[in-house]
């Protein structure tokens, strides 16, 4: 089992024992979303500073807004990544991620699109959804094949991705190439993350209860069985036979930290797709916060695991129906599937 760095024990500790409980005390409310809003886009510009030589170009399309990232000598590139941001629908912006979209497309070589959707609580459910489906359509649109698009995305942004495979499925759309989630959330009523909270010890980023907040502003008066908040594949398109066609759905990697709550939403994650037919590698990186990815600078082993995301970008292909693998924990040895609590 790897052991994670000093300097990622260290950034844990510090989160503890300030941003956790800072979090706890802030009101529920519109002073919660502007001071939380404020806090993770300094972190972000710290802990994930955009790389030289890429070229950002914004976007406005009428019906959603977004940023292009291209790396030198992408621009011809018919691969690219579409990435959908967390956090909690109500927190960050294609521009808090371009850091980490930037780390990304130099990895894989590949151009990446960022949907830039709307914000809770100015714009509640289903104004992400709406968003994130909308950009996936105009992308082919323009002409970019699905079987060339990569969907990427963080925390609130894995549940947005799961829900445009579950809606493709749903409808007979064509699915993206593969996916890649970093610390997904799957249960937005934060029940699982409250599970685990139970059974392990602290999130050190954020309570379940605080994280509830958040995922409220976008969810509020909705029930929680509502399709687009409550993932499920059982309700996909079928065959002529009568059978579920969910042998298309595009290969995944998951990636989260073993400290985090979210454990408990990404390990579901991985069983709701392989009970629907999908391959789906999960690594769990032990000892790590809530999307350790998005601060190189700061965790070692953030590198690490971007490297072996871009791995994955670069050489996922769909696996023919009838030919699914079985699930690893991932390419790198020194990964462990359990979770540390």
């Amino acid at each position: 089992m790897a052991q994670n760095t000093l300097r990622s024990k260290a950034v844990a500790e510090v989160a503890r024992h300030t941003l956790r409980p800072f979090a706890e005390i802030l009101p529920a409310g519109a002073v919660q979303v502007s001071i939380s809003r404020a806090l993770v886009a300094a972190a972000m510009l710290v802990g994930c500073p955009p790389p030289h030589r890429v070229r950002v170009d914004r976007l406005n399309t009428g019906s959603f807004r977004g940023e292009w990232v291209f790396p030198p000598g992408s621009e011809d590139s018919r691969r690219i990544i579409l990435y959908v941001h967390g956090s909690g629908y109500a927190i960050c912006s294609a521009r808090t991620h371009r850091g980490l979209v930037a780390r990304l497309t130099h990895l894989t070589g590949m151009p990446a699109f960022t949907v830039d959707y709307r914000l809770a609580p100015e714009h509640p459910f289903p104004a992400a959804a709406d968003d994130v489906e909308a950009a996936y359509g105009w992308l082919q649109d323009i002409g970019y094949r699905p079987e060339n698009i990569t969907v990427t995305g963080d925390s609130a942004g894995g549940h947005l991705i799961l829900d445009l495979l579950a809606e493709n499925a749903r409808r007979g759309r064509p699915q993206p190439r593969a996916v890649f989630l970093m610390s997904p959330l799957l249960d937005l009523s934060l029940k699982l993350a409250r599970r685990r909270e139970r059974t392990g010890r602290p999130d050190p980023l954020i309570s379940a209860r605080a994280a509830r907040r958040l995922v409220g502003h976008y969810t509020k008066g909705q029930p929680d069985d509502l399709p687009s908040i409550k993932i499920a594949f059982d309700q996909a398109a079928t065959k002529g036979d009568g059978s579920h066609d969910l042998d298309r759905l595009p290969p995944k990697l998951i990636q989260v930290g073993g400290s985090e709550m979210l454990c408990a939403d990404a390990e579901s994650a991985q069983a709701l797709l392989q009970d629907a037919g999908a391959t789906c590698d999960l690594q769990v990186w032990p000892g790590q916060i809530h999307v350790f990815q998005a601060l190189p600078t700061l965790i070692p082993e953030a590198r690490d695991a971007l490297a072996a995301a871009a791995e994955f970008i670069r050489t996922a292909e769909m696996v023919p129906s009838g030919k699914r693998p079985s699930a690893t924990s991932g390419p790198l040895e020194a990964l462990t599937a359990e979770a540390a609590g």
